[in-house]
C-alpha cells in the first residue's frame, strides 16, 4: 500500500468502529473530512460530530441495532482520480445511496452537484 489516504483512512475506521458496534470514532481533523461528514450528519448516515482539538469525534448511528451505514467505497484514490460530469453522477443503490463529489462548488451530495449542474471527483459512494 502507497501513500494513505486520509479519506481511505477515514472511512474504514468508520466500517470497524460500526462493525465491532462502537458509539464512536475517532478521526483526524481535515476541512475535507469535516465537509463529508456535514453531509453524512445531514443525510442521516451519521448521528453529529465534534471537533476535540486535533480530533473529530463521530457518534456513529444505528437504526434498530444495526448500523446506519451499510457500507462505503472509496471511489477515487490518489493514484487513480475518478472524475465525473454532472450528467455521469452516479444513482447508489437504486437512489437508496448517496455519493460524495469534490467540486468546483465545494464539497456537495451527487443530487445537489446535479441540482448545480457541476460535477467533479467522485469520492466515495455510501448505502
Amino acid at each position: 500500500m502507497g501513500m494513505t489516504d486520509p479519506i481511505s483512512d477515514m472511512l474504514a475506521r468508520i466500517r470497524n468502529a460500526h462493525m465491532a458496534l462502537h458509539k464512536e470514532v475517532g478521526i483526524p481533523t481535515s476541512k475535507m473530512k469535516k465537509a463529508i461528514l456535514d453531509i453524512l450528519v445531514r443525510e442521516g448516515y451519521v448521528e453529529k460530530y465534534e471537533e476535540q482539538g486535533r480530533e473529530l469525534k463521530v457518534y456513529l448511528k444505528y437504526v434498530k441495532g444495526r448500523p446506519a451505514i451499510g457500507d462505503l467505497k472509496k471511489i477515487s484514490k490518489p493514484g487513480r482520480r475518478v472524475y465525473v460530469g454532472v450528467d455521469e453522477i452516479p444513482s447508489v443503490q437504486n437512489g437508496l445511496g448517496i455519493c460524495i463529489l469534490s467540486t468546483s462548488k465545494g464539497v456537495l451530495e451527487g443530487k445537489e452537484a446535479k441540482n448545480k449542474r457541476v460535477g467533479g471527483e467522485l469520492i466515495c459512494q455510501i448505502w
